[in-house]
C-alpha cells in the first residue's frame, strides 16, 4: 500500500519539481487528501450525524461544530499518522512509538488551535460552521508541517 500511494503521488511530482522538494510535495498531497478527507468528515459529522444539534451530557454540552471537530478528527487521526509515518517522513530516525506520541502531541495542539479558532469564527464572527473549518484549517495546516518536519519526525 505503501508503494503504491508513494507512486501515484510521486507521478504527479514532476511540474512542481523547481518550486519544492519531493517530501514538501509530498506533504501537500498527503496533508492535503487527509485534510480535505477531515473536512468531508467533518460536513458529515456536522450535517448528518448530529443533525446541526447540540450533544447534551450530565456534565457537558458540546455544540454540534465541536462535536463535529471531535469525530472527524478522531478518524483522521489515524490515517494522518499513517501518511506522515510511511509516505511523507519515512526517513526519521525515531522509533515508531516516539514518533506515534510527538504525532499524538502535535494533534493535540492543532486540535486546541482548531477549538479555539472554530469557538471564535462560528460563535463571535458566526461563520457558517464548515467555512469556518477551512479557515482554520489553514491556519492549522501551516503550523502543522514546520512541527512535523522539525519534532514529530525529525531525521
Amino acid at each position: 500500500m505503501t508503494k503504491l500511494v508513494t507512486s501515484v503521488i510521486d507521478f504527479f511530482y514532476p511540474p512542481f519539481r523547481r518550486i519544492m522538494p519531493p517530501q514538501t510535495f509530498r506533504y501537500a498531497a498527503c496533508g492535503g487528501g487527509n485534510t480535505l478527507f477531515d473536512i468531508f468528515l467533518y460536513f458529515i459529522a456536522y450535517n448528518f450525524v448530529l443533525k446541526k444539534k447540540y450533544l447534551y451530557f450530565s456534565f457537558m454540552t458540546i455544540s454540534p461544530h465541536i462535536g463535529a471537530l471531535i469525530i472527524a478528527s478522531a478518524i483522521s487521526f489515524f490515517i494522518g499518522f499513517w501518511l506522515m509515518k510511511n509516505i511523507v517522513f519515512n526517513n526519521s530516525s525515531l522509533t515508531g512509538s516516539a514518533q506515534m506520541f510527538r504525532y499524538l502531541l502535535l494533534v493535540i495542539i492543532c486540535f486546541l488551535i482548531n477549538y479555539i479558532c472554530l469557538k471564535l469564527f462560528v460563535e463571535r464572527f458566526h461563520i457558517y460552521p464548515t467555512i469556518a473549518k477551512v479557515l482554520t484549517t489553514i491556519i492549522v495546516v501551516s503550523f502543522s508541517y514546520v512541527t512535523q518536519k522539525r519534532f514529530t519526525f525529525k531525521q
